[in-house]
């Protein structure tokens, strides 16, 4: 553990994960056993990248904004993990180019990162437009792209379905959540739309089975 810290955190998020939500997993092993890749996800909640991290067989780097990775209480995880930190360029100019620049040295020593394309929590549990810095990492490092779709942590407290993420209590103890994740895309066919339209495919699959209520309601006439 101590010369190769990551793997373990995983397995230790991994096991956590499983305890607090009813996980139902498809497609991991489209992340690739070895070589760089990106993994990017729709973004519900402040536990997604645990979710997914947990999920991966492979320890991922993941961007994250900064305010929560310098967090007191879990810097230190953030740090251990390899956490890329994220500010806006009002708040700290040349901050995005230095995540960026991080990311790139991540992928050309062979690693896996995970993004957000939205580059925000969805404010109303919907996938919103994907930004282009998928494309700028994508111009630097042409590697695979792996999309993934989440679905069950909208209406918890770590969502913004009830007010602010984590400014209420945990409601929800072992909620159905589904991560499913797509076939790997090459760089060069790897678009912005190409990528959300398969992310929204993906989520829509995650929710028959996180969420077959609300499947089930949207389909009556």
């Amino acid at each position: 553990m101590a010369h190769r810290p990551r793997p373990f955190v995983r397995c230790l998020v991994y096991l956590t994960v499983r305890l607090v939500y009813r996980l139902r997993l498809h497609g991991a092993d489209h992340i690739p056993s070895r070589g760089a890749a990106l993994v990017v996800c729709n973004h519900v909640s402040f536990m997604d990248a645990l979710v997914i991290g947990g999920a991966s067989r492979r320890p991922l780097r993941f961007l994250m904004d900064k305010p929560i990775y310098d967090s007191p209480w879990l810097n230190w995880l953030f740090r251990l993990v390899g956490a890329i930190p994220v500010e806006s360029e009002r708040h700290d100019p040349g901050n995005v180019r230095r995540a960026l620049h991080e990311v790139s040295c991540a992928l050309r020593e062979g690693e896996v990162v995970m993004l957000f394309p939205e580059g925000r929590l969805t404010p109303d549990g919907e996938i919103h437009t994907f930004r282009r810095g998928l494309e700028l990492i994508l111009a630097r490092d042409p590697v695979p792209v792996v999309p993934a779709g989440l679905s069950g942590l909208w209406g918890s407290w770590t969502s913004h379905a009830n007010g602010p993420a984590l400014s209420g209590r945990p409601r929800r103890f072992r909620a159905r959540v589904a991560l499913h994740f797509g076939e790997q895309h090459p760089s060069e066919r790897a678009t912005r739309a190409l990528l959300e339209r398969r992310v929204r495919e993906l989520k829509a699959e995650a929710d028959c089975w996180a969420e077959p209520g609300v499947v089930e309601a949207l389909e009556r006439p």
